[in-house]
């Protein structure tokens, strides 16, 4: 044999063999694709014989409606939760607006504070703590007053929505102001009760040390403020500390500088 014909039989082996596994393969998928055609008229079949049979039409309604009930078992569970985590992010986000509430109104006192201490002269302190009062506390009537310890009562010298005729004079010790100046404490009483300048809906008291130099009376909240807040009892303790030591402050420095004007005067007359 030839090398050229040995060449071209052992291609046609080759050729033999490759179309032998392809016939191989392709009866392999028939018989696979057979196999799976009875699978699935057995299915069907098996299909046809359950619809035909009303035990399996019981069997097979009772565990559907088991089903549809553990589904909607589930569904209320997750509804339930749902509804908790939404209640959680109400509260989060209610009690994130009272903390920048907070941080605003203790930024906006230590602002004041610092305005407070930063004159002496009353007229000016007065004017400070009204507007600490009225932008901070949302008071729109109240009055500043100071113990005049001649008289041994309590003025008012300074005033935000009435005129100063109008707040009467306290004895100490007496009344919601007078109780509250000699004890220190601080008066809280019903936000919404009627305006009577008797009887002020909170005071407090402006003490240094344990001297009383006056208080802060409030009559009646701005209409867009329907109660005090635990807030604003914080703020009524730091302001009054702060305005007690700027009154007392400032009171202290006019007595001295009408000393000393009185002293200068008297030493200008000996040296003329």
């Amino acid at each position: 044999m030839s090398k050229d014909r040995s060449g071209i039989f052992s291609r046609g082996e080759e050729f033999l063999k490759l179309f032998n596994r392809g016939a191989e393969f392709t009866k392999e998928l028939l018989q696979e694709n057979q196999r799976l055609r009875r699978q699935i008229v057995q299915t069907e079949m098996q299909q046809s014989t359950a619809a035909q049979d009303p035990d399996d039409w019981d069997k097979l309604r009772y565990q559907l409606m088991e089903q549809i009930q553990d589904l909607q078992e589930e569904r209320d569970s997750a509804l339930e939760r749902l509804r908790d985590v939404e209640r959680e992010n109400h509260q989060f986000a209610e009690r994130y607006v009272e903390i920048e509430e907070e941080n605003n109104a203790l930024a906006n006192l230590y602002v004041a504070s610092f305005q407070l201490h930063s004159t002496l002269d009353l007229a000016e302190v007065l004017k400070i703590i009204l507007e600490i009062v009225i932008n901070l506390v949302g008071a729109e009537i109240f009055a500043c007053y100071v113990v005049d310890e001649k008289a041994n009562r309590l003025e008012a010298v300074a005033a935000e929505g009435a005129s100063l005729d109008s707040f009467p004079r306290v004895p100490m010790a007496s009344g919601i102001i007078g109780s509250s100046v000699t004890s220190g404490n601080t008066y809280c009483g019903d936000a919404a009760a009627p305006t009577d300048f008797e009887t002020p809906i909170a005071c407090i008291p402006l003490r240094v040390q344990e001297q009383s130099i006056g208080a802060i009376a409030i009559y009646r909240l701005l209409q867009q403020k329907e109660r005090f807040t635990p807030l604003d009892h914080e703020l009524f303790t730091l302001l009054a500390g702060h305005a007690a030591t700027a009154i007392f402050s400032s009171r202290l420095y006019a007595q001295s500088e009408r000393k000393l004007n009185t002293i200068q005067g008297f030493i200008d007359l000996l040296t003329k």
